[in-house]
């Protein structure tokens, strides 16, 4: 019976891990009457919590879960002491203290973003958490700690997000991301608007730097010779001095 029930959990576990992107170590919220049904059924949820689920967890509760127990009495003093041990995770109700049912579904909220499995009696509670898609459910019977099946909610949920109906909160996280570093915001009537990006500043071009060469005039064009007749060239003729020096005489142009 042990074995068949582990092999169950490890279904349901490996289940919400696909589906709804649960990793270890898994935090379970934790609720005084399920401390009250461990302790009258001499349970240690710290060392039996971990084996069952096969890996780490931590044991968290809320502080209106707490004043709960304190306003109870005396009868529940054992429970009390053992969900004080437990991390207390801030909730909205810190100030004014809601019952422990409902802080802990506010703790939820729509889609279980936290991913948080939740161990509890109360029955109240219960039907409020199968109602949420993905919510691992713990609860004690027959001295032992037992993980519920996958709800109907949780199973129409992966449904229709396999048929394309819906976007798995994994799928929106990737999304939400790529969106922020392609600077993509959601506007009103659908609009999509990148987010300027700063440029970068980077060293300026040496060769804008360089000076502007000064463009000399026109050169004119040479003369066209006439046709059938050859270009003449000019020669230096050097002259002589009485001293017998050689004087470049002066080039007479050709007509």
């Amino acid at each position: 019976m042990k074995i068949k029930r582990q092999k169950q959990a490890k279904k349901t576990i490996s289940f919400y891990k696909y589906n709804f992107s649960f990793r270890q170590p898994f935090q379970i919220l934790i609720d005084g009457t399920f401390c009250q049904a461990a302790l009258k059924n001499k349970i240690q949820i710290k060392e039996q919590m971990p084996k069952y689920l096969m890996g780490e967890v931590q044991l968290c509760t809320t502080n209106c879960a707490l004043k709960e127990l304190e306003t109870l009495g005396k009868e529940l003093y054992g429970a009390k002491i053992i969900l004080q041990k437990y991390q207390a995770r801030r909730c909205a109700h810190f100030k004014s203290p809601v019952p422990a049912s409902e802080c802990l579904l506010s703790m939820l909220e729509e889609t279980n973003p936290h991913h948080y499995f939740v161990a509890t009696q109360d029955h109240t509670l219960t039907s409020g958490l199968k109602k949420i898609p993905g919510v691992p459910l713990l609860y004690i019977i027959l001295n032992t700690i037992v993980l519920d099946k996958p709800s109907q909610t949780s199973l129409d949920h992966v449904q229709a997000v396999q048929l394309g109906e819906l976007v798995s909160p994994a799928q929106q996280k990737s999304i939400s991301s790529l969106k922020e570093e392609q600077g993509i915001t959601a506007q009103k009537d659908g609009e999509r608007k990148g987010k300027k990006r700063k440029r970068k500043q980077s060293n300026p071009n040496p060769l804008s730097c360089l000076k502007k060469k000064k463009k000399g005039g026109p050169t004119p064009p040479r003369k066209k010779t006439a046709e059938g007749e050859k270009r003449k060239r000019s020669r230096n003729k050097k002259q002589r001095t009485e001293g017998g020096e050689n004087i470049a005489a002066p080039v007479v142009p050709n007509t």
